[in-house]
């Protein structure tokens, strides 16, 4: 009973990971498509319907890929829902809060989707939706490689080292918070009537550009650090880990000037995204492996 206990914990956690990266990609397939007010209030997706209606004011497509997004809100909650009833079934305490932020958080994704729908798409409010699903893609995370147990205790990588995976974390943050700028200044609005910050969509880009550079030369140096610096038990771990994101973020890179230089075509854009989860899920798996962010609850 308790190894089943302990397979089904395996599967609904990776499961977690799977569903968080995955409203981020339907996100942006709803953003991409100029669905974003396909449903046009909330809850309901039309006054009196919380399903599209014949008489919808968008285009039917529209609302059906608003609508889709919408319930993929719900298969997460009950993903979430049942992998806490499996952590408190199998006595892993040490997973309780992370499970629990995940429904949490589910149920505060939810309403700040309300918000961004009812605020006619401010920018601001679909670049805090992408942040918020952001940090629980690395809860979710956390909570996999934890159930999994690989976060080991043992990892404790020299100052310099530490320092530089610090310094990549936080630059992985900042390129993807510049991404939510860009994104909010250029064309992909998810609606034709939706504002756009009112900032020069290239000089963003070309910051973000700049990150990204920083970013990949940290990347380097953290990779040779590791290589010349650490111990035989430590750069097994770290070393696979910092060459994958080194290799991930230059293929990010790539999408990421392919799209800037031929206009922001939407499948180009979709492949971007997907990248930046891909980006974050590497950096944040880098971290939590070499013990940068603080195992609480443990």
């Amino acid at each position: 009973m308790a190894e089943k206990m302990k397979t089904a914990l395996w599967k609904l956690s990776s499961l977690m990971v799977f569903t968080q990266s995955a409203i981020v990609v339907t996100g942006g397939a709803v953003r991409i498509t100029g669905s974003g007010l396909g449903c046009s209030t909330w809850p309901e997706c039309t006054p009196g319907s919380y399903t599209p209606t014949p008489d919808q004011p968008e285009a039917p497509l529209h609302a059906w890929i608003e609508f889709g997004n919408r319930l993929l809100t719900f298969i997460l909650l009950l993903n979430a829902l049942a992998l806490m009833a499996f952590i408190l079934k199998s006595g892993a305490r040490h997973l309780r809060r992370l499970g629990a932020f995940q429904i949490i958080g589910i149920l505060a994704q939810g309403v700040l989707g309300g918000i961004t729908v009812l605020t006619g798409l401010n920018p601001a409010t679909v670049a805090a939706h992408f942040l918020l699903s952001i940090v629980l893609i690395a809860g979710a995370l956390s909570l996999r490689q934890r159930a999994h147990a690989k976060t080991p205790t043992t990892i404790a990588p020299i100052p310099l080292v530490r320092n530089l995976m610090r310094a990549h974390l936080l630059l992985t943050i900042a390129v993807l918070f510049m991404g939510t700028i860009v994104t909010g200044s250029g064309p992909h609005a998810g609606d034709s009537t939706a504002e756009r910050f009112n900032l020069d969509s290239k000089m963003m880009a070309w910051i973000h550009a700049d990150l990204v550079i920083a970013l990949l030369g940290v990347t380097v140096a953290l990779v040779i650090a590791i290589k010349l610096g650490e111990s035989e038990a430590t750069r097994s771990r770290l070393s696979p880990l910092s060459q994958q994101f080194l290799i991930v973020a230059l293929a990010q890179g790539a999408i990421g000037y392919v799209q800037y230089f031929t206009g922001l075509p939407e499948l180009i854009v979709g492949a971007h995204l997907i990248g930046a989860i891909l980006v974050w899920l590497f950096a944040w798996n880098l971290a939590i492996t070499g013990n940068l962010v603080a195992r609480k609850g443990t």
